[in-house]
């Protein structure tokens, strides 16, 4: 007799199938209706989960993975010259193994911009990525696939891979396309583009290698049998043309390669992208990203990425609900809220001394790699676990009188994220941790590491936590706005706990002292700090002062002493040996530059 436990469970085949089917992007690995076939709408998802990898590379991977995809193309060029030349020219014959290049390129994964264009056009079109994001790998793609290209043309060119007969047939087949008119050149390539991009979606319907294989050939092979061109091949063939002294550069790029470009680019985007991208239904985006339409960007992030906001949507982001009549904001990213309370404490406190201030913790997931992002139901687990954390942080929280806000995102830009998220939130001052588990142990960005670091959204502190105790300070005074900060710290930390102060001031020699002593009266008066002790050291040595006067301290606040602070730190490049050697806790401070117009037009 069978039992309803028996019948009512999943069996164990059942359970494993289910398991093995779930992508750890989210995407489908099986459809719904028919298990060896795709919708649609499961194909666009699977586009966006592919597209998610690629629109979040990092320039250099893009570029030396289009570099090899430039290379493969000469396989390509060479072969077709090869059997032209073999074959006497016959049109079925010499086309043959000219697919071979791309198939390397697709099945092995590299970045070929023909075939980039679907991808992260899908997900600029859902507004998961913003248009310059978009511009952005297409550039690097572009530019890693012609230096591929070039490096090709010059080996055939040079090397002696082909045989004479072989040569003088990739003269004529690259000719071929100098001698057509532009307007000629666009249509192909507009057709060109539909066929790659096509296979792009066909690609993503297909389950196995073979199907994939046998439709980028088949795809492929129309190319030179219909007389169509493809920008990445078209380069490769107008630099061996420059390379054998039979055309000038400019007038292959105006005149060929950059008409094949433009058609690729309308073929592959217009003509099929948007047509295909219009043919799923409503919910795609649902099925796309967690939290459905909510999480896409706004009209100016969209156009402007990073310079009105964000340029891209981490895959779960709650950082929904602002405060808006919050005077003053602190931004504090952490890995997590159960470790990070002396962050949180200093933050707090240093909120408390402003009007209407709000303090807005957001707990950063990282997750290594796009590919193992998870799917709906894992991230939804992952923000219940996040707010169940967030539990005792409130409870703390409610004992000074500040404003206090929560948000949990997951990202593989973890670093990158914090930037973004400070942006968005309009942050006065974000602070940071700066410990064994800090967020920034695995950077993963899009924008390169000084351009986010060297236009900070924010003030910025970094906490290197020693049992922090704000009940003695030492601050190094300098003419800097990174010292003003600093100072502005201390006068907070001083009203809100009862800190005492003491400013230290280093000049080069004892006949110097006199106007030390001076520079740091004037200096202290005008921030408030007149009542603070003084101490001018003149011995010249700044780090052996500051360590000196370090151990009768409890916490030692240190502007920058450059622009680039952040960026040390990451890199771990930051030489400042009493940082590392200090007992007492470190608080290094680094002032944000003005904004810019467009910051300022845009907020």
């Amino acid at each position: 007799m069978t039992s309803k436990r028996d019948t009512d469970a999943p069996s164990e085949s059942e359970s494993v199938r289910e398991a093995v089917e779930q992508s750890r992007s989210g995407a489908p690995a099986v459809g719904s209706v028919v298990r060896d076939r795709f919708t649609s709408d499961e194909i666009f998802q699977r586009i966006v989960a592919a597209a998610d990898e690629e629109i979040t590379s990092g320039s250099r991977e893009l570029f030396f993975s289009a570099l090899a995809a430039g290379f493969a193309i000469s396989i390509t060029f060479l072969l077709y010259a090869s059997l032209t030349a073999s074959t006497d020219g016959h049109e079925v014959l010499s086309a043959m193994l000219y697919p071979l290049g791309f198939i390397y390129i697709i099945i092995g994964g590299y970045q070929l911009y023909t075939e980039n264009t679907l991808p992260p056009v899908a997900l600029t079109l859902e507004r998961l990525a913003s248009v310059p994001a978009l511009l952005r790998n297409w550039i690097v793609v572009l530019t890693g696939n012609f230096a591929g290209g070039a490096v090709g043309a010059a080996t055939l060119a040079y090397g002696g891979v082909l045989s004479p007969e072989g040569a003088t047939a990739a003269l004529r087949l690259a000719q071929k396309g100098i001698e057509t008119e532009s307007g000629t050149l666009f249509v192909k390539a507009a057709f060109a583009g539909l066929i790659v991009a096509g296979v792009v979606w066909v690609e993503y319907a297909s389950r196995d290698t073979i199907s994939r294989i046998a439709v980028v050939y088949l795809a492929f092979l129309a190319i030179p049998m219909g007389n169509l061109f493809h920008v990445v091949v078209s380069f490769t063939e107008m630099l061996y043309l420059v390379f054998r002294n039979d055309l000038a550069l400019w007038i292959g790029l105006s005149e060929f390669v950059l008409p094949v470009l433009v058609g690729n680019t309308v073929g592959g985007v217009v003509l099929v992208t948007v047509v295909n991208y219009f043919q799923t239904t409503e919910s795609r985006l649902e099925s796309a990203r967690f939290e459905g339409a909510s999480r896409q960007l706004s009209t100016r992030e969209w156009l402007l990425g990073g310079l009105a906001g964000r340029s891209y949507v981490p895959l779960v982001d709650t950082t929904t609900h602002t405060t808006e009549s919050a005077d003053y904001r602190i931004v504090v990213p952490i890995a997590n809220p159960r470790t990070e309370s002396p962050l949180l404490e200093l933050a707090c406190q240093i909120a408390s001394t402003h009007d209407n201030a709000t303090v807005h913790t957001v707990h950063v997931v990282q997750v290594p790699e796009a590919t193992r992002a998870y799917g709906p139901q894992q991230r939804q687990r992952i923000v219940a676990e996040s707010n169940d954390l967030f539990d005792d942080v409130r409870d703390h929280v409610g004992s000074y009188d500040v404003g206090y806000e929560c948000s949990t995102v997951v990202s593989h830009r973890s670093f990158e994220e914090i930037f973004d998220i400070a942006r968005r939130k309009n942050a006065d001052l974000t602070l940071l941790n700066w410990g064994d588990d800090r967020i920034w142990s695995a950077v993963r960005t899009e924008r390169p590491l000084t351009e986010l670091t060297n236009r900070l959204p924010s003030d910025f502190l970094v906490l290197r936590d020693r049992d922090l105790d704000e009940s003695k300070i030492l601050l190094p005074v300098t003419q800097t706005p990174h010292a003003d900060l600093s100072a502005e710290v201390a006068s907070s930390l001083r009203t809100a706990v009862g800190s005492s102060v003491t400013l230290l001031h280093v000049v080069d020699s004892p006949e110097e002292r006199e106007r030390g002593e001076e520079f740091l009266a004037d200096w202290a008066s005008e921030r408030g700090l007149g009542d603070a002790e003084f101490v001018v050291d003149d011995s010249g040595d700044v780090e052996r002062a500051i360590e000196r006067e370090a151990r009768d301290h409890t916490l030692l606040v240190v502007g920058a002493t450059e622009r680039g602070l952040l960026t040390r730190l990451v890199t771990g490049t930051l030489h400042f040996k009493i940082v590392e050697d200090a007992e007492c806790s470190v608080l290094l401070a680094e002032r944000s530059k003005a904004r810019t117009f467009l910051g300022r037009l845009f907020g």
